[in-house]
């Protein structure tokens, strides 16, 4: 596919991105020389972290896969970073070629990229949005016509919550994605975290302050909190790893080095 012949004149390339520093690690070719230096500084103090990228984006690919088997088609990805192999698109419409994916991204460098990759694609769709702006991402999801919250939707947060400082009130954001679902629909949130996490990989997530995107670790018990009363369904809110293994093989002897939680919500509400 084509690829645009370069960055966008707006992007600030003496800044590295969180955008950008996950793509290189996830072996992309969207990221520069000064996302390329942070990652190697923190690769130099924790070298697992481009398995635990890796982790990440594997259990976004488990969770659209059983997602799709539940009969949901509709999928709005917030946090959706640079396309990589992989993406929720490949995967839904591999399964369910009538599924529709609206991309919501912080970094437009990823919003750039994402638009040149998906052009052709009509049922698919991204925006430019700040998940600290629910309402907006809402109606411009609805507003592409890709999205209809009248019927059971998918919202996806993989590795972006950890990005929202207790500042900005998170839970408020989460509540507001919630209950603008309708029963039946479902909740992802993978989330970095301090607990079980060596000193030197803390370290590590305190670099992501040189980004414009600073990583707050929470705990499990902070991350179950964001499900409000959704069913967080089996096996609960575990370490990437766990969640859902396509073969038990498949579970690192130690997961809980990948530094983050992943959990699935359905909002399982009565109606009247």
């Amino acid at each position: 596919m084509d690829q645009p012949s370069g960055p966008p004149t707006e992007i600030d390339m003496t800044r590295p991105s969180a955008a950008r520093v996950y793509d290189y690690f996830l072996g992309g070719a969207h990221n520069f020389e000064i996302d390329r230096q942070l990652a190697a500084q923190i690769a130099s103090m924790t070298p697992n972290l481009a398995d635990t990228m890796r982790a990440g984006r594997a259990l976004l690919r488990r969770a659209v896969r059983v997602l799709v088997a539940e009969g949901i088609d509709q999928f709005l990805d917030i946090g959706s970073g640079i396309p990589t192999v992989g993406n929720v698109h490949e995967v839904a419409q591999a399964a369910n070629p009538e599924a529709r994916i609206v991309y919501v991204d912080i970094d437009p460098v990823a919003v750039a990229h994402s638009r040149s990759i998906l052009a052709g694609n009509d049922r698919c769709a991204v925006l430019h949005a700040d998940l600290r702006e629910p309402e907006r991402i809402l109606a411009e999801a609805t507003a592409t016509g890709l999205i209809d919250l009248e019927r059971p939707v998918a919202i996806l947060l993989a590795g972006v919550v950890h990005f929202i400082p207790d500042a900005d009130d998170p839970a408020a954001i989460l509540t507001t994605l919630r209950e603008a679902t309708v029963p039946g629909s479902y909740l992802l949130i993978s989330h970095s975290t301090f607990e079980d996490q060596p000193q030197e990989m803390l370290d590590a997530q305190r670099l992501s302050a040189r980004t414009s995107t600073e990583i707050t670790l929470r705990s499990k018990a902070e991350v179950a909190g964001f499900f409000g009363d959704f069913t967080v369904l089996e096996p609960g809110v575990v370490h990437m790893p766990l969640w859902r293994p396509d073969v038990p093989s498949d579970v690192d002897e130690q997961p809980e080095r990948f530094g983050a939680f992943g959990a699935l919500g359905r909002n399982d509400r009565t109606v009247g």
